[in-house]
C-alpha cells in the first residue's frame, strides 16, 4: 500500500477537510501568514534601517580618524581655560613622524566664498586638500580627475566642483577647462565630484570647491593655519591607537596641559561603525523575538485546528481502521493537513512582507546611495518557512500520534 502522502485522494481529502470549517480554518492561517509576514518584515526593515543608517558616513573610510583644535579646559603656563590654539603645518609634520600607525592622511582647510562664472554668482565653499584626501573620503567623481600629488606639489590653481555647484554656475554645460573666480582668484576646473554620505569634513562636496592644499594657503592668506588633520590606520590598527603619540606630537609645540583632554580633539569613524553595528544587532535580535512570538502564535493555531480535527474525526479514523487502514497512514494524513496549512500560509505570508520590502525599498531609494537594503535574501525567506513548517509538523505530531492510538471500536463508539 502506498503511503497516504504519495496518494491524490489523501490530497483531496485534505482539502475537503480544511475546508469543512472555512472560518476556524481562515483564522488559523491568517495566523500563520501573519506570523511569517512579520518575522519578515521585522529582519528586512532592520536591515533596510541598518543602510539608511550607514548612508550617513558612506564614502569615509571605515578605519578613519581625525583630529583638530579645542579649547583649553585646564590653564597652563600662562594659557587660560577656555583659551583656543590653532593646528598648523609644523603639528602636522611631527604627527607624521610619530603617530606609529597612519597610513594615509590629509590636512583640511575650509573657508566660505563667493563663486563668479560669467554673471553668474554664488556662495559657497572652498575646502583645501592634500592629495589623499579622495583615498580617505572617496568622492564620487562624474567628469574629469580628482587632485593629485603634482598639483598640491606644485601649488597649481586648480579646483574640482561640487556637481551642485557645477549645475549652478554651469547649467547643462561641462564645467571642464573653465575658469572660475573664488574671492577673486581664478582656478581652471579639472574635475566634478559628488559626496557619497551626509556626513562632511568642512562642508559638503556637493556645494563646495577642492583646492590643493598649498594653493588655497597661498591664495587666503592660511599661512600655516591647519583647521583638520584626517587619517587612517592600518589594517589591523584603530585610529585611537594614535591618540596617545599624536598628544604628545602636538603638546611638544604648544603649550597644553598632560591632562588637558578637550585642548585637542578626536575623532574616531570606526567606533561610529562599530556602535552602528551592534545597534542592529540588537535591532535584529528584537526582531527575530518579536517575529518569533508572532511565528509560535500561528504554530500554536496549527496545533490547536489539529486536535480539533482529530476530535471530530474520532469515528471516521475508527471506521478506516476498522476496514485496514495501518496507524501510519492515519498518522500521515493528520500530518499532511498540518503541513499544508502551513506551508501555503507561510509562504503566502513570505511573500506578501518581500512585497511590502520591495515598495519601501524602491521609495527609500535616492540616486548616489541606491536602495537602501529593505529586502530579505532568498535563503532567509526560504528558512523561515522551513522553520514555520517543521514547527507546524511539529504542532501536528500530538494530534497524529493521538490519532493513530485511537483503537477501532472506541472509535466507532464515539459519537
Amino acid at each position: 500500500m502506498k503511503l497516504a502522502i504519495f496518494d491524490i485522494e489523501n490530497w483531496r481529502e485534505i482539502g475537503a477537510t480544511l475546508a469543512r470549517n472555512k472560518t476556524r480554518t481562515f483564522l488559523t492561517a491568517f495566523g500563520i501568514f501573519w506570523g511569517t509576514a512579520m518575522l519578515a518584515m521585522l529582519l528586512g526593515g532592520a536591515s533596510g534601517m541598518e543602510g539608511i543608517m550607514r548612508r550617513q558616513f558612506a564614502g569615509f573610510a571605515t578605519n578613519m580618524g581625525a583630529t583638530f583644535s579645542g579649547t583649553r579646559s585646564l590653564s597652563y603656563k600662562g594659557f587660560n581655560k577656555g583659551s583656543y590654539w590653532q593646528l598648523t603645518e609644523q603639528d602636522i609634520a611631527l604627527v607624521r613622524s610619530k603617530a606609529p600607525y597612519i597610513e594615509k592622511s590629509s590636512e583640511i582647510n575650509g573657508k566660505s566664498v563667493t563663486a563668479t562664472y560669467g554673471d553668474k554668482t554664488k556662495s559657497c565653499q572652498v575646502i583645501g586638500v592634500e592629495a589623499e584626501y579622495s583615498e580617505i573620503v572617496s568622492p564620487i567623481l562624474t567628469e574629469g580627475r580628482l587632485l593629485n600629488e603634482t598639483d598640491v606639489l606644485h601649488n597649481r590653481k586648480v579646483a574640482v566642483i561640487g556637481k551642485n555647484m557645477a549645475t549652478e554656475l554651469f547649467g547643462s554645460g561641462s564645467p571642464l577647462g573653465k575658469y572660475v573666480g573664488l574671492d577673486g582668484v581664478y582656478f581652471l576646473v579639472v574635475g566634478v565630484a559628488a559626496q557619497r554620505g551626509d556626513m562632511s569634513i568642512a562642508g559638503r562636496i556637493d556645494d563646495s570647491f577642492l583646492l590643493p592644499s598649498t594653493t588655497m594657503r597661498r591664495a587666503y592668506n592660511f599661512g600655516n593655519k591647519v583647521g583638520f588633520f584626517v587619517y587612517t590606520a592600518p589594517s589591523g590598527h584603530g585610529p585611537s591607537e594614535n591618540e596617545a603619540a599624536i598628544r604628545r606630537a602636538i603638546s611638544h609645540n604648544h603649550p597644553i596641559h598632560p591632562n588637558d583632554e578637550r585642548a585637542i580633539q578626536f575623532m574616531d569613524i570606526s567606533q561610529n561603525f562599530a556602535m552602528v553595528d551592534g545597534l542592529f544587532l540588537g535591532l535584529s535580535i528584537l526582531a527575530l523575538f518579536v517575529g518569533a512570538g508572532s511565528l509560535m502564535a500561528g504554530v500554536i493555531g496549527v496545533g490547536n485546528i489539529m486536535w480539533i480535527i482529530v476530535k471530530e474525526r474520532t469515528h471516521e479514523f475508527g471506521i478506516r481502521r476498522a476496514l485496514g487502514a495501518k496507524p501510519l497512514d492515519i498518522t500521515v494524513q493528520v500530518l499532511s493537513e498540518s503541513v499544508v496549512l502551513t506551508l501555503i500560509s507561510g509562504v503566502a505570508g513570505v511573500c506578501f512582507a518581500t512585497i511590502v520590502l520591495g515598495v519601501v525599498d524602491m521609495v527609500s531609494a535616492d540616486p548616489i546611495h541606491g536602495t537602501a537594503g529593505f529586502q530579505i535574501s532568498f535563503g532567509l525567506a526560504m528558512g523561515i518557512v522551513f522553520a514555520f513548517i517543521v514547527l507546524g509538523t511539529a504542532a501536528g505530531t500530538l494530534p497524529a500520534v493521538k490519532a493513530m492510538k485511537i483503537k477501532p471500536i472506541e472509535a466507532l463508539r464515539d459519537k
